[in-house]
């Protein structure tokens, strides 16, 4: 039997909360991120900020350079962890097979079922419960899935047939293939592919030799293929963050105190997920824009505050120069410890 999977992913999702709690900011060009006086980020574009040319992981500076009138809000997580809880909990009416790629993107496996029916019935919900949009794509596979929803967002609603698919992708530009950077792409275009079916009548041993064992998964894509199950559980590698500083730091005492109250937060969350970790990692960007990483790997798992701060302080005091000044820092820990899988007990003599 066919698969039938759908990847719902939310439009502009930060920038539509906003936009739906404030009407004075609908219809207008916004920005969720940091302020440009203080070195900001944005997070999310709105699509009238998009038009501009505004794009996520840009600095609020340029962005607003680009749209003079962009309105940069600051981000509410809170409220965006709290909206994307409501929407989980319509993916779980419809499927028990849901697969939560981020905050605003999901894979439903609904084999056996209505798949444009259940799709039509989600956005609907979605609209209804939240006063949001979202794009929703439904094919045979993951791949496939997720391509249809980035179809005609927003507020988009494409089906893949397995009879259409090699129509559908042939004329596509490499880039769309799932897992084509800006590296690979380059890679691909200075051997002439630029589009999925220059891939497919290229040589395939030329293409494992360049780009390596990927190359057969990309290539498998380009076919219309992808075995990959839709997975309920996905475990997180790492936890952490990263954060600029309104100007430069070259005191310790205060790049400790940034420390402190990441550190509060991280263990927070894996106090609250019930989480142990044994890797923590610290990474400095200085104000020459260098940037280092320095790890430390305990013999066993904490989940403390104490614990986890002690060893990211001692990280912070033994293996960071302090010669420059510092303009990011940030903190991951890893290396983790699900509740239900075993523990390793030591034993002291």
């Amino acid at each position: 039997m066919k698969r039938s999977i759908i990847h719902i992913d939310m439009d502009a999702f930060y920038a539509s909360i906003e936009q739906n709690d404030y009407p004075e900011y609908r219809n207008k060009p916004i920005a969720v991120g940091g302020s440009p006086d203080k070195r900001g980020v944005v997070c999310t574009a709105s699509y009238e900020a998009r038009k501009f040319g505004v794009r996520s992981a840009m600095s609020s500076k340029v962005a607003q350079k680009l749209c003079p009138n962009l309105i940069i809000v600051p981000v509410r997580m809170n409220r965006y962890i709290d909206i994307s809880k409501q929407i989980q909990e319509i993916f779980k009416k419809y499927s028990t097979l849901v697969e939560s790629l981020s905050i605003d993107e999901a894979f439903l496996d609904v084999s056996g079922s209505n798949p444009i029916q259940i799709g039509l019935d989600i956005k609907k919900e979605i609209k209804l419960d939240t006063g949001l949009s979202a794009s929703i794509g439904i094919s045979y596979n993951k791949y496939l899935a997720k391509l249809a929803s980035d179809f005609n967002k927003p507020d988009g609603f494409k089906v893949i047939y397995e009879k259409e698919a090699k129509a559908f992708l042939d004329p596509l530009p490499i880039r769309k293939l799932w897992g084509v950077g800006p590296k690979t792409e380059k890679q691909f275009n200075q051997l002439g592919i630029f589009k999925i079916s220059d891939l497919l009548c290229f040589d395939k041993s030329i293409i494992l030799k360049i780009i390596g064992k990927k190359g057969l998964e990309l290539i498998d894509f380009a076919e219309g293929k992808d075995e990959r199950c839709v997975e309920n559980t996905i475990r997180r590698k790492s936890f952490g963050g990263e954060n600029t500083f309104d100007y430069d730091i070259g005191d310790i005492s205060v790049v400790r105190s940034y420390l402190l109250e990441y550190c509060k937060e991280i263990s927070s969350n894996i106090i609250e997920n019930k989480l142990r970790v044994k890797t923590i990692t610290l990474k400095i960007k200085y104000e020459d824009f260098s940037c280092i990483t320095r790890s430390v790997s305990l013999p066993y798992y904490v989940n403390s505050f104490s614990d986890i701060f002690k060893t990211a302080d001692n990280i912070l005091s033994n293996k960071i120069s302090m010669n420059k000044k510092i303009r990011l820092l940030g903190i991951q820990v890893s290396n983790i410890l699900y509740p239900d899988e075993p523990m390793q007990l030591e034993i002291q003599l």
